[in-house]
């Protein structure tokens, strides 16, 4: 999932922050347990778990990037 993240476009990397958090740690384990995930891989955005145990496609990806940042505007 992180390289599907990173492999988004520049123009698109701009519009966020990225973070990736190892379950193999304390802080990792309890970012899932707040997005209240049950599965690997995952995504979440604005604190929303959107993407779980999927990866979407760099198109599906990038739109609802940028459809969350424009509802932001």
């Amino acid at each position: 999932m992180a390289k599907s993240v990173m492999d988004l476009p520049d123009e698109t990397k701009e519009l966020i922050d990225i973070n990736e958090w190892d379950m193999r740690t304390l802080e990792g384990n309890r970012r899932f347990l707040e997005l209240k995930a049950k599965s690997l891989p995952s995504i979440a955005l604005d604190g929303e778990l959107v993407y779980e145990a999927l990866i979407p496609g760099q198109e599906e990806l990038t739109a609802e990037i940028r459809r969350r940042y424009q509802l932001k505007e």
